[in-house]
């Protein structure tokens, strides 16, 4: 059985193939580092392209046992490794705390999610289902059946390991699939965390596999292997491009989930209040870390400086520190987001971007260690500046006014970008036509960001292929198979 102590202080981790710890073949490691205080938490190994084979093959030879277990039974294994990971609930949050630097409140939400991604794929055990259609020749039927696709490899991201890889975990595992997931190398414990749990649920050697490693190398290898059946991955639209890029020689199936450059609209007629506490929620929560994050306002005129001033005092009277103490906002994950982060706000203010709120990056006292980035409001006069065009994944968000509820979707509609949108009116017939109006796949009207489980995750434009979630993303692990049954 495997085991880690992964409350331990340091974390020297292995990868999991098989059913075993197996260090890199050629024995490098990362060091993974804590966002807080630039402490090194731990190492776990600096994979090459031959362990990525490795851990395909290993995954090849435990599909077809795994696919044969009744469909009800592999539900059970997931719904046990949910209960596993919630019995050790708190074990795990602190984890993603110290190696993502989440406050430890969200963390806790993280497993929360973590587990209910996992509860909620093991009830679909019993809708994989078919179709019978009639044929136009005598003596025959068409069955429309649904198979797993073999080997599934989960790519993802930084922002929320733990339930990013549930999330792609179980409707895989449900579905009979085996899966490898590439454990981000910023953020790798958390992935395998839950794999390491799998066999204690009664799943298999072999069908869930965790290699550490770096994108480009790990990853490719991932992605260019023959046995491969399917790719899903969380992450920037740069990686997706690459990502799809590699998988066209061997027509891969995908599932992408990119970057988001959220616009939030509030109108004139909108109850401010509740639209400026669901803008800090949907720009602050996880450093802003997040793709569905509130990344650019487009405040009605008649109300932008009520909104403004009100939305300015609350980001400033959050609490920066930390994570273990659940502050306000955590760190940022790493010195390189936070200096992403401060080129863009620099060439955001050279093109005359007016500062509301001063923050940026704090180097100083408790701030001496680790990555931070405090609140910084700005107001722009239009979009054109690169802080509206980019995607800023940080506590960074610019205000834009405008003149009413069409000159709000134009410029929202302004972007390469599809993930997600926010629109708070009272007015019934402006919200029947923001689905028609408004292109993106996931709209949140009068409330912050926060998918559910049952719902569909689904990017369009460059945000993104295929979605997850919801019935619509459990049938994306399973392809379909027409059978002609011809008894004459």
């Amino acid at each position: 059985m495997l085991d880690l102590d992964f409350s331990a202080d340091r974390l020297d981790a292995a990868n999991i193939i098989g059913g075993g710890w197996c260090a890199a073949t050629q024995g490098a490691v990362i060091e993974v580092e804590n966002p807080a205080d630039e402490t090194v938490i731990g190492t776990v190994p600096d994979s090459s392209a031959e362990d990525a084979a490795r851990a395909v093959e290993a995954a090849r030879r435990a599909q077809p046992g795994w696919a044969a277990v009744p469909a009800v039974e592999r539900g059970r294994a997931v719904r046990k490794l949910a209960g596993l990971i919630a019995e050790r609930s708190e074990d795990l949050a602190r984890l993603i705390t110290r190696e993502q630097g989440k406050p430890i409140g969200q963390a806790r939400g993280e497993v929360g999610a973590t587990v209910g991604f996992l509860e909620y794929a093991s009830e679909n055990a019993r809708r994989i289902e078919g179709d019978i259609i009639a044929s136009d020749n005598r003596d025959e039927e068409i069955h429309i059946r649904r198979h797993p696709y073999g080997v599934v490899v989960g790519l993802t991201a930084w922002n929320y390991p733990a339930a990013l890889a549930a999330r792609k975990l179980g409707p895989a595992l449900v579905a009979g699939n085996a899966f490898v997931l590439l454990a981000h190398e910023i953020t790798p414990f958390s992935g395998l965390f839950i794999a390491a749990l799998a066999e204690q649920a009664g799943i298999p050697p072999g069908v869930v596999n965790v290699v550490s490693g770096r994108g480009p190398i790990v990853g490719q290898a991932l992605v260019e292997h023959p046995g491969t059946g399917m790719i899903t991955m969380t992450g920037s639209n740069r990686a997706g491009r690459e990502i799809f890029r590699t998988a066209a020689d061997g027509m891969k199936v995908l599932r992408l989930e990119l970057g988001g450059k959220a616009p939030f609209i509030v109108l004139e007629d909108a109850d401010i209040d509740r639209a400026v506490a669901a803008a800090v929620t949907a720009r602050y929560t996880n450093c802003g870390q997040i793709c569905t994050c509130n990344e650019r306002m487009y405040l009605h005129r008649d109300i932008a400086d009520e909104f403004l001033e009100k939305f300015v005092a609350a980001s400033r009277a959050l609490t920066i520190g930390d994570p273990m103490t659940d502050p306000g906002i955590g760190p940022k994950v790493s010195g390189t987001e936070v200096a992403k982060v401060k080129s863009i706000v620099d060439a955001a203010v050279a093109a005359g971007a007016e500062v509301l709120l001063e923050g940026g990056p704090l180097t100083e006292g408790p701030y001496a260690k680790g990555h931070w980035y405090a609140p910084t409001v700005l107001s722009l006069a239009n979009n054109d500046s690169p802080v509206i065009a980019q995607e800023v994944f940080g506590p960074v968000v610019p205000a834009v006014r405008v003149d009413d509820f069409d000159h709000a979707l134009q410029l929202a509609n302004d972007t390469e970008y599809g993930l997600s949108a926010y629109i708070f009116t009272q007015d019934h017939r402006r919200l029947m036509q923001t689905p028609y109006r408004l292109n993106f796949g996931e709209i949140y009207v009068n409330r912050a960001n926060g998918e559910q489980f049952q719902a569909f995750h689904n990017g369009w434009g460059h945000s993104g292929l295929g979605g997850e979630d919801g019935k619509y993303g459990f049938d994306g692990y399973l392809r379909k198979q027409a059978l002609y049954m011809n008894w004459a």
